[in-house]
């Protein structure tokens, strides 16, 4: 990974929600209902890279049961060369065995012939119910439907990303434009997200000109801080996929530091959507914690608090139990002295020196969705923060109800 200097916190640059994997030049897409749900639902979706270049970087799932479709996608992207991405949605085709991928090779190869690039050319995601065989009759009647709406335009981006969507009440779009190059990206995910990397299909393209290396390089930082720092519910999924196309189009060579940039602008968007979308969540909960003695440090804090159900139930609760937080805190191996721990939510100390600082109750959490809780661990000047969102009564049934 290549780290570069003075980063700008993530969300600094502003980013336009309207628009998506279509934005940039060299960039054709289309979403479809092909027949995977059974709710007759957008379900097939597609992007397809037009060139002149065929770069890409990419990262996926860290769990050691991975998809069928993670399988074959790495294995496509190591070249550093993909031309296209086909999603389906209301089947995972995980824990499938080699069925499940060989319906992702022939995936690709339909996709290849449709199109005319090679069936290693193609990478493949699923979402949806984990354990069920990939329906191919079902794909080799949807692609051609599929292919035949591709377009360049926003509304076809919007459609892409509609129908990628599995639990997601809305759906997830971003785009950043900057002096003739352009970044665009679409996401879905609502459920199980958390770190290696969320249950989440995520496209990014840009028509920058830039080598594959110099893609995988930006976005492996910006993944570092963004999506792998979301952290809804502590699952793990089997299918995460984050795939950055480049087509070169625009003919322009950002600087690259610039450019890493812009691509964690986006994809910092499309990581807030999905935990304002995590399933039955009422709050956006920010946990940032500063001098801690080394980044990682900082970062093991944050999301020891985000993992704490006793704090996550708090919240929802609307109560700003810093007790909870303090006992997340202090099972980490981070440096601190307890004596010395201050806690401030939306604003206000409420703990201080480890101990009761101001009121509790002059912190309203009812008045807004949005929470922010500032940890000083007074230890060094690094920092870290960490996205979730609470747990709540719908989240228990929404995921009693719903296989995954």
């Amino acid at each position: 990974m290549r780290t570069y200097p003075s980063q700008q916190p993530a969300g600094t640059l502003q980013v336009d929600t309207g628009r998506g994997v279509a934005a940039a030049q060299g960039f054709r897409a289309a979403g479809t209902v092909a027949g995977f749900k059974d709710s007759g639902g957008p379900d097939l979706a597609l992007v397809v890279n037009d060139g002149p270049q065929h770069h890409v970087g990419a990262v996926y799932t860290t769990n050691r049961v991975s998809a069928a479709p993670v399988q074959w996608s790495k294995a496509a992207t190591a070249d550093g060369r993909a031309a296209a991405v086909v999603l389906n949605s209301g089947g995972a085709n995980a824990c499938t065995g080699p069925q499940g991928f060989q319906a992702a090779h022939r995936t690709a190869e339909l996709v290849g012939e449709a199109l005319g690039v090679g069936a290693g050319d193609v990478v493949v995601c699923s979402t949806g119910l984990i354990g069920v065989q990939l329906p191919m009759d079902v794909m080799e009647r949807g692609l051609p439907a599929v292919v035949e709406a591709l377009g360049g335009d926003d509304e076809a981006g919007a459609a892409a990303a509609r129908a990628i969507m599995t639990t997601d009440s809305v759906s997830k779009q971003a785009a950043y434009v900057r002096d003739g190059w352009t970044v665009g990206g679409m996401a879905k995910g609502a459920g199980m997200l958390a770190p290696g990397l969320a249950t989440m299909l995520v496209v990014l393209t840009t028509d920058a000109e830039l080598s594959s290396d110099a893609l995988q390089w930006a976005l492996e930082d910006a993944v570092k801080v963004t999506f792998n720092r979301t952290d809804s519910d502590g699952c793990m999924s089997t299918n995460d996929t984050v795939v950055l196309l480049g087509s070169g189009a625009s003919g322009v060579t950002p600087d690259e530091f610039e450019f890493s940039q812009a691509v964690t602008a986006v994809c910092h968007s499309l990581a807030q959507q999905l935990i304002t979308d995590a399933e039955g969540a009422s709050h956006d909960i920010a946990i940032t914690t500063v001098n801690a003695a080394t980044e990682k440090q900082a970062e093991d804090v944050s999301r020891s608090v985000a993992r704490s159900n006793l704090f996550k139930a708090a919240i929802f609760g609307n109560d700003p139990n810093w007790g909870r937080v303090l006992s997340a805190v202090g099972t980490t191996d981070a440096a601190f002295d307890p004596d010395k721990l201050d806690v401030t939510i939306n604003g206000v100390t409420v703990c201080r020196d480890g101990a009761i600082g101001d009121p509790r109750e002059d912190v309203d959490l009812a008045a807004d969705r949005r929470v922010s809780v500032l940890i000083d661990l007074k230890a060094g000047d690094a920092d870290a923060t960490v996205w979730t969102n609470d747990l709540t009564h719908d989240y228990v049934e929404e995921n009693s109800a719903y296989s995954s």
